[in-house]
């Protein structure tokens, strides 16, 4: 499991497949009955993004709903959360509980999706059996949780770095293609690179453009000279 969670690193990572395939194997390596994993949006709010059941799924939804349950303690607290026995968590979860043991779960582990001081979200084991899962189970929960989180800050982090990457070559891009447009105009109408700049500069504020794309306009040739001029310079 721990060589699929390597699959973050990849170029094409999907997200919510790995998430499906990181419930899947909860399951199976910790022996639980299922597995349900909410995720923070950018907003801080939890969402449903993986369940090993259709009645995982359901019951993760009542907790979202109604806004309690054990995962939302976890993620909340930062901490584990853990119920040997769901019958007698109906003063702390009735919703929860109710939909839970309805759906045949007596039992639930949630642990936080935690990377230091920051919370992503939680991963809720159910077991259809009373009782704690053992230290050394609860352990290698956590220890997948907390892979799978780095595994998607990693991801989150590349994203930014493409975004920021991104922005920055749209910018030369525009440098680029202003300078071009200046080095035209001071030839067509002999003027100073200074001036070439400031006529472009007041037609675009004029006709409300970006300055990118009357420069544009400029090296395409989209642009005549008498309409470029008719707006003077500040």
């Amino acid at each position: 499991m721990f060589i699929e969670l390597s699959d973050t690193l990849v170029d094409d990572f999907d997200i919510i497949e790995f998430l499906d395939r990181l419930a899947a194997r909860c399951s199976e390596l910790l022996g639980v009955s299922a597995c349900g994993i909410l995720l923070a949006d950018h907003h801080g709010v939890l969402n449903l993004v993986a369940a090993s059941s259709e009645q995982a799924r359901l019951v993760e939804l009542t907790q979202l709903q109604n806004l309690e349950g054990p995962c939302l303690d976890a993620f909340t607290t930062g901490r584990p959360v853990q119920h040997a026995d769901l019958r007698d968590a109906r003063s702390t979860w009735p919703r929860f509980t109710k939909a839970a043991v309805g759906a045949g779960f007596l039992s639930v582990q949630a642990m936080p999706m935690r990377l230091r001081d920051t919370v992503l979200g939680a991963v809720n084991l159910f077991s259809r059996s009373t009782g704690t899962l053992d230290a050394d189970t609860i352990t290698l929960g956590q220890a997948l949780a907390d892979a799978a989180t780095i595994g998607i800050v990693h991801q989150r982090a590349l994203a930014r770095q493409e975004i920021v990457t991104e922005q920055l070559q749209t910018a030369l891009n525009s440098r680029i293609l202003i300078e071009q447009a200046k080095g035209f105009l001071t030839h067509s109408l002999s003027v100073d690179v200074d001036e070439a700049f400031a006529i472009m500069r007041a037609y675009a504020r004029a006709n409300n453009r970006r300055l990118t794309d009357v420069a544009d306009d400029v090296v395409q040739g989209r642009l005549t000279m008498p309409r470029l001029q008719s707006a003077k310079p500040e």
